[in-house]
C-alpha cells in the first residue's frame, strides 16, 4: 500500500509519501487550521499517488480523533473531516507515538521529544501507547516540561538544562521499567553526552512510524 505521511509541527508540515526519497515542507504556525493544513497538502502533493494516509497530530489522540485542539495551531482540528479532505482512509497518531513507533526496535522503549514541549510515547512488545508526561509535576511546582522543555533550556542554561534532562530520563526509564530510551525532537542535538540507555533518534523516523500505521506491522 502506497502511503502519504504528514507530520504536522508548529514550525513546518512534513509530508512523505511512500516510494519518495526527499519530504517536502510546508509553512506552519500559530494560525494554521485544520482545512488549511489539508489545502496545502494537497496542492504540494498533487503528483503524488498514495491510497492511505498517516497523521501525526501534536496532541492527544482519543479513538482515532484529536481530543483537542493543538496549543501551537489554529482552530478547527477536533471537529475536521480528514477522510473527507483527503478523499482517502486516514489514520491519525499523535506525532510523538508516530516517531517513536519509527524508532522502535525491540523490547520497552520510551520515546522523549524534546521540544518547545515534552512529547512522550513508550513501545512495548510492538504495542504503542502515547503518553502525556509533560503535565506531570517534576520539582519546585513545575513540570517535566516546566524543565526539559524550551522554557527549561532558556531558564537554566544549556549545561544545567543537560543535567536535568538527564535525571528526567533516568527517573522515567526507571519508572516505566524500559530497556531503552529514544531523544528525538529539536533540542536533543544539543545534549553533549548521551544519559545512560538513551539514545539520539532521528525525525526521518516519524515518517517510518506513519508507513508501519498501515503494515501487518505487530505480526511481524
Amino acid at each position: 500500500m502506497k502511503v502519504l505521511v504528514i507530520d504536522v509541527g508548529g514550525t513546518n508540515v512534513k509530508v512523505l509519501a511512500t516510494g519518495r526519497r526527499e519530504p517536502r515542507k510546508i509553512a506552519s504556525g500559530p494560525t494554521l487550521t485544520a482545512a488549511q493544513m489539508a489545502e496545502a497538502v494537497l496542492m504540494a502533493t498533487e503528483d503524488w499517488k498514495y491510497e492511505a494516509v498517516s497523521i501525526g497530530y501534536p496532541g492527544p489522540i482519543l479513538q482515532g480523533r484529536p481530543a483537542l485542539e493543538p496549543h501551537n495551531l489554529g482552530p478547527g482540528w477536533v471537529a475536521f473531516d480528514y477522510e473527507g479532505a483527503f478523499n482517502k482512509p486516514v489514520k491519525l497518531i499523535n506525532d510523538a507515538a508516530m516517531q517513536a513507533l519509527g524508532s522502535y526496535s525491540g523490547g520497552a522503549m520510551i520515546f522523549l521529544g524534546l521540544g518547545t514541549g515534552l512529547g512522550s510515547a513508550l513501545v512495548r512488545d510492538k504495542m504503542i501507547a502515547p503518553l502525556e508526561l509533560a503535565h506531570l509535576p517534576y520539582k519546585k511546582g513545575r513540570s517535566f516540561e516546566d524543565y526539559v522543555g524550551l522554557r527549561g533550556l532558556q531558564r537554566l542554561g544549556k549545561k544545567k538544562w543537560r543535567k536535568t534532562v538527564e535525571d528526567v530520563v533516568t527517573r522515567l526509564k526507571a519508572a516505566l521499567v524500559a530497556d531503552s530510551v529514544v531523544l528525538g525532537g529539536g533540542n536533543s542535538k544539543k545534549l553533549k553526552n548521551l544519559p545512560t540507555g538513551a539514545r539520539l533518534g532521528d525525525n526521518h523516523n516519524a515518517f517510518i512510524g506513519g508507513f508501519r500505521l498501515w503494515e501487518d506491522w505487530a505480526a511481524k
